[in-house]
């Protein structure tokens, strides 16, 4: 079996791919996460997917490598990691009420495959409270996640609904579709 890399240092991405019990390394990729003028939010989930995934495959030869990227989108707008308290809070202000589709791209590439999937995640935010968004950023501080919620946790309370038919891509890894890319490079989570 070729050596399986997640390129990613996301604890998140690494609990994710541990449910498929396939032996894996994390390698982060070191890739430029800027988004590029008028990039729609789909389009850059998918392109940082694909360019981690190349990046460590060029420095892994003959591995299969698993890169994934999230973008919350919010009319069109990229919403990403807050990165603190503050933006976390204007993020959940913005999203209170509202729906937003957080886009989850995963790619796979090893010798002859470089392929990509994306699965759409829509979730409607309930109307939040200022003391609300404030109480729960204190109790998860969600601070590394594309728009401040940590659905796995705390953060589902912040919700009315999620629709999506791959559940674990709102956490960051959609396992359905990394399973049916592995199967095409080779690799069966069930062997």
């Amino acid at each position: 079996m070729p050596p399986l890399i997640l390129a990613s240092t996301s604890r998140y991405r690494q609990e994710l791919l541990g449910r498929l019990r396939l032996p894996f390394e994390a390698v982060a990729p070191e890739v430029d996460e800027a988004r590029l003028p008028g990039e729609a939010p789909a389009a850059l989930a998918e392109r940082l997917a694909l360019a981690k995934a190349r990046a460590v495959a060029a420095r892994h030869a003959g591995a299969v490598v698993i890169g994934s990227d999230q973008v919350a989108d919010l009319d069109g707008e990229a919403i990403g990691k807050p990165g603190h308290h503050e933006a976390a809070a204007a993020q959940l202000r913005r999203m209170s009420g509202r729906v937003v589709v957080f886009q989850t791209a995963v790619a796979v590439v090893a010798p002859g495959l470089a392929a990509i999937e994306r699965a759409e995640v829509r979730v409607r935010f309930r109307d939040l409270s200022a003391a609300a968004i404030d109480a729960y950023l204190r109790a998860d501080q969600p601070y590394d996640c594309a728009g401040s919620a940590k659905v796995e946790s705390l953060g589902v309370a912040l919700l009315e609904a999620v629709e999506s038919d791959d559940p674990t891509a709102l956490v960051g890894l959609p396992l359905i579709r990394t399973c049916a890319l592995l199967r095409r490079a080779g690799l069966e989570p069930l062997a």
